[in-house]
């Protein structure tokens, strides 16, 4: 069976929000479309503590961007995003959740980032999606989403550390940095995930 993961296609991520990935609202329609091409739909939605510590404003004198550690990680700082409950947190108005049948949180410990949907990024706690998929029996992941060089990266890296095959849609993610994104993309390909374009999918399944 296969799934579609659709990572963080939050307000804050897009052109507007606190954390805006250029070009983020350009993959909605092509996930919208996208949805129908699979039996199962499923979302990660970032939803910190205002007292996260990867927010640079809860570490006085320090600016966004900046680099710290958390629980003995590298830990880059962020400007205030998804909040628990404020609007930014919110998927986009225009993604369809119509198909979306579960919604796994992460990023709620204050004391530890969660880039990847699996686990915290010290793999501390698990969001309980890789059980989720085993029961429901998922052999292929497809993810989409923001930010390609982050939040879809370490999802998809712990994907197949998991045993999970992994399709990443090139065009249906978009990335904070292209180099970052291409170094991730040269790793998953070496650890076994697929790269595909969503035109190719389409096409598939006419």
């Amino acid at each position: 069976m296969k799934a579609l993961l659709l990572i963080d296609i939050q307000s804050d991520f897009i052109p507007g929000g606190a954390l805006a990935v250029a070009g983020g609202d350009q993959i909605i329609a092509l996930t919208n479309q996208l949805q129908p091409l699979f039996e199962l739909v499923l979302a990660t939605q970032d939803w910190h503590p205002a007292s996260h510590k990867s927010f640079a404003s809860n570490h006085p004198g320090r600016q966004p961007f900046e680099t710290t550690q958390l629980q003995g990680l590298e830990q880059v700082l962020w400007p205030d995003h998804c909040i628990q409950g404020s609007a930014g947190a919110e998927f986009s108005p225009q993604l369809d959740m119509q198909r979306v049948e579960a919604i796994f949180r992460k990023g709620t410990d204050p004391e530890i980032d969660s880039y990847s949907g699996f686990y915290d990024n010290g793999h501390l706690k698990s969001t309980g999606l890789a059980g989720y998929l085993r029961e429901r029996g998922v052999q292929q992941l497809y993810l989409a989403g923001l930010a390609g060089d982050y939040c879809v990266y370490f999802t998809a890296k712990d994907a197949l550390e998991l045993g999970f095959e992994v399709v990443v849609i090139e065009d249906a993610t978009r990335a904070i940095d292209a180099e970052g994104f291409g170094r991730a993309k040269a790793d998953l390909l070496q650890g076994g995930a697929q790269l595909v374009l969503s035109r190719d999918l389409l096409q598939q399944a006419q």
